[in-house]
C-alpha cells in the first residue's frame, strides 16, 4: 500500500441527486493506506456500475503494485533495494513520475526531491522507520549522502543510480492515480464526475442537477475538521498539502514530516497547509507539497511567479491567516462561496 504521509481531507459538499435517467452514482474503498470515493452522474448507456468500479480499483492496484513504499515486491522497491550503481527496467509510469520530480526538484532549486525516503526514515515518518527521533549531526550527514534527484538517471527504459537513493513517490502517485481514472472515465463515457483518492481529487462537468461540484478546504486542525473555504471545481485537480497531522515534539520543539531536501531537516515556518488548483490532479499533487516546503513567503512568490492557483493557511498567534494566488481566485470560482 501507498500510506499517504500529509495531507488534509477534502470534504464534498453535495446537494441534489436530480431525477430521471441523470443520477449520481457512487462507490468507494482502501487504497493507498487510505480510501478512495468516486460519484458521477449515471446514464442508462454508460456501463454499469460494477464495470466502472472494477476499471477504477484495476488502476489504483497497479499503481499501488508499481509506486507503493510499503510493499518490497511493488517496482520502485525492488529499484530501492539495488545498490549504487545499478539499474531496473520500469514500467512508463514510473519514468514518468521521475521526469515530474525531477521537473519540481529544478524549479524548487532541491528543497523537493523525491529521494528523502532515507530522511523520511531516519527521523521516524518513513515505511522503515523505527522511532521519531531528532537523529544525531552524524547519522544525518550520512544519511545525507543517499538523497538527491542528481543520482537518478533514465537510460531507455531503465532507471539507473548513482548512489544507494530509495524513491518515495507519495508525494505525486495519488495524484498521478487520479488522473489516470479520471482519463478512464472519460473514455468510458462519463463526463461529469468526481474522482478522489487519498484526498486528491478531479472533478468534470456538473451534478445531475446541474449544479457544480463544491469541494469545502479544511481548516488545518486537529481536533477537528471544520471548512475554511468552498470552491467550485470543474475540469480541474485539486490536492491540499499539510504538516499538523504527522509530527512530533522533542524538547518543546515541533518537527513536522514535510522535509527539506537541502537541508535534510523538517521545514521550520508558519505554513500550515497549502491548496493548489491544477488542470492535473498529478501536477497539484506535487506543486502543493512543493509549496509547503518552500514556505508562506517563497512559495506564495513561487506560485505567482509560475501562475499556480494556491491556497496559503498560515499560523498566526490568534489562530490561522489565509492568503490566495491570483490564479486561485481565477480556477476556483471567484471569492468564498
Amino acid at each position: 500500500m501507498l500510506i499517504r504521509q500529509w495531507g488534509i481531507f477534502l470534504v464534498l459538499v453535495l446537494s441534489g441527486c436530480g431525477n430521471g435517467d441523470d443520477a449520481l452514482e457512487s462507490f468507494s474503498g482502501p487504497t493507498m493506506g487510505s480510501t478512495y470515493s468516486i460519484k458521477y452522474v449515471r446514464h442508462a448507456d454508460l456501463p454499469k456500475p460494477a464495470v466502472v468500479q472494477a476499471e477504477v480499483e484495476k488502476i489504483l492496484a497497479q499503481v499501488d503494485q508499481q509506486m507503493s513504499t510499503y510493499r518490497s515486491d511493488s517496482d520502485i522497491e525492488r529499484f530501492n533495494a539495488l545498490p549504487a550503481n545499478s539499474c531496473q527496467k520500469m514500467p512508463a509510469p514510473i519514468l514518468e513520475l521521475v521526469r515530474v520530480g525531477e521537473q519540481l526538484s529544478v524549479q524548487s532549486e532541491g528543497s523537493y526531491d523525491l529521494t528523502v525516503e532515507p530522511l523520511l526514515n531516519l527521523w521516524g515518518f518513513g515505511p522503515q522507520a523505527r522511532e521519531e527521533i531528532v537523529p544525531t549531526a552524524d547519522a544525518l550527514a550520512e544519511v545525507r549522502q543517499r538523497v538527491g534527484h542528481a543520482h537518478l538517471r533514465i537510460v531507455d527504459d531503465q532507471l539507473c543510480k548513482d548512489a544507494a537513493v530509495e524513491v518515495d513517490f507519495n508525494s505525486i502517485a495519488a495524484g498521478y492515480a487520479v488522473d489516470v481514472i479520471a482519463a478512464r472515465l472519460e473514455a468510458l463515457g462519463i463526463h461529469n464526475y468526481l474522482a478522489e483518492a487519498t484526498g486528491e481529487l478531479k472533478a468534470a462537468g456538473k451534478k445531475p442537477d446541474g449544479s457544480p461540484w463544491r469541494i469545502a478546504l479544511e481548516e488545518p486542525r486537529d481536533d477537528q475538521q471544520v471548512a475554511e473555504r468552498i470552491i467550485t471545481v470543474d475540469g480541474y485537480g485539486v490536492s491540499t498539502s499539510g504538516d499538523y497531522r504527522n509530527y512530533f515534539e522533542q524538547d518543546g520543539r515541533r518537527y513536522s514530516h514535510t522535509f527539506d531536501a537541502r537541508t535534510g531537516a523538517p521545514v521550520a515556518h508558519a505554513l500550515a497547509s497549502v491548496t493548489v488548483i491544477h488542470p492535473s490532479a498529478l501536477m497539484a499533487d506535487g506543486l502543493s507539497t512543493l509549496l509547503l516546503i518552500l514556505g508562506p513567503e517563497r512559495g506564495w512568490d513561487f506560485a505567482e511567479k509560475h501562475d499556480i492557483g494556491a491556497f496559503f493557511v498560515i499560523r498566526a498567534d490568534t489562530g490561522f491567516v489565509t492568503r490566495t494566488s491570483h490564479a486561485f481566485e481565477r480556477l476556483s470560482g471567484g471569492k468564498n462561496q
